[in-house]
Order: C-alpha cells, then structure tokens, then sequence
C-alpha cells in the first residue's frame, strides 16, 4: 500500500484530521497531482484557517502553477493567520515568498 492510500484509511478513520489532510496534500504534490493538493490545502483553510503550515505550500503550489495573483492573496491571509496564532517560524516562512512575489 503506498503512502496516498495510507493516508487515505487513515482519514476514513480520523475524517476531517487536519493533519493528515495535509500529509495527503503533500502526497500528491509529490505523485504530481496538484489539483488535488489544492484542493485538500483549501479545505483545511475553510475549516481552519489557523493551519498555517497550509498557507505555505498551497502558495508554492499556485506559484508553480502560475497563479500569481491567488499565491499573494493566499500569503496575506496566511500571514495574518501566522500573527494570530503567534507562530513566528511559519511567518518567517511565508513573509519570503510572499516578498518575493511582491518585490520580483
């Protein structure tokens, strides 16, 4: 059984887990599935926008696939979100791309 489908009876189990949303996410980034990706990265923002580890890679992912616009609008919330919940390391993060969209 490979890592998706893991993944996937594991949220059978735990549905809604955000964490495992995320790790499937991630999954299919890496099999090369973004439409999916995107999809479970937006559902664990609508569900919990303070999954700011989420804001992060969904950017990247719409970098990648030339969304510029949503990518910037995706790094303001997510940063946002990173001063709220005090998480300076994913602000750090984000605050770069979000510089380098705006500044290249």
């Amino acid at each position: 059984m490979d890592r998706i489908e893991k993944l996937i009876n594991m949220l059978i189990q735990h549905p809604g887990d955000p964490f495992l949303q995320h790790a499937l996410a991630l999954e299919h980034i890496k099999a090369g599935d973004d439409g999916a990706a995107k999809a479970l990265f937006t559902g664990i923002l609508e569900k919990d926008p303070d999954y700011v580890g989420s804001y992060y890679h969904l950017a990247l992912l719409l970098i990648r696939n030339g969304v510029r616009e949503e990518a910037i609008r995706i790094c303001e919330n997510g940063l946002t979100a990173c001063k709220r919940v005090g998480d300076d390391h994913a602000w750090r993060e984000l605050n770069m791309v979000y510089e380098d969209l705006i500044y290249l």
